[in-house]
């Protein structure tokens, strides 16, 4: 088994998300990660799903999924490409453990959000090898809460998986 990061591309319309996830459950697939959003075509929105799989239940679901009416583009995304995971880390602090925290905060570079007397709010971006160190360091001074987003990734170099002269025709999107 393998984990797989999938970009698709789907139009931009309700039950678009329900029907790509459902596809998964109905096969029994536990998606790890899944992140959407909007693209610089206004009428499409991209899905970086991430799940681990063998390869040939991989080209089962790609097939599949192209059959959805909503379904555009998918491509699988190689280690290569750029990937970023974003979390927010609450951790306690008093006067004497304050310095190490922020200490920690720099070494990682990320950033204080917010600050009270007894706990510091942390935002970090990276890959999960990088959030999971932070993790560890932190650990020690008591995490009290932490959210993390979906993975997001995108291609490296100039190509895209989108192409912009698809927004002169009225009405339709094709990819």
């Amino acid at each position: 088994m393998s984990q797989h990061v999938l970009s698709v591309l789907v139009e931009n319309t309700p039950g678009a998300l329900a029907r790509v996830s459902s596809l998964f459950m109905r096969r029994g697939f536990n998606i790890e990660s899944l992140a959407v959003g909007p693209t610089e075509i206004p009428e499409v929105s991209r899905m970086t799903i991430v799940v681990t799989l063998d390869k040939l239940p991989l080209e089962q679901v790609t097939k599949q999924l192209n059959k959805l009416v909503n379904v555009l583009k998918i491509v699988e995304l190689d280690d290569t490409a750029v990937q970023r995971e974003l979390m927010l880390i609450k951790v306690k602090i008093d006067s004497q453990t304050r310095g190490q925290v922020l200490e920690t905060v720099q070494l990682f570079r990320a950033k204080v959000v917010d600050v009270a007397t007894d706990a510091i709010t942390i935002e970090a971006t990276g890959d999960s090898g990088k959030l999971n160190a932070m993790l560890a360091v932190l650990e020690p001074f008591g995490i009290r809460e932490i959210v993390q987003s979906g993975r997001v990734a995108i291609g490296r170099g100039s190509r895209s998986i989108t192409d912009r002269t698809l927004r002169s025709v009225p009405g339709s999107v094709a990819i």
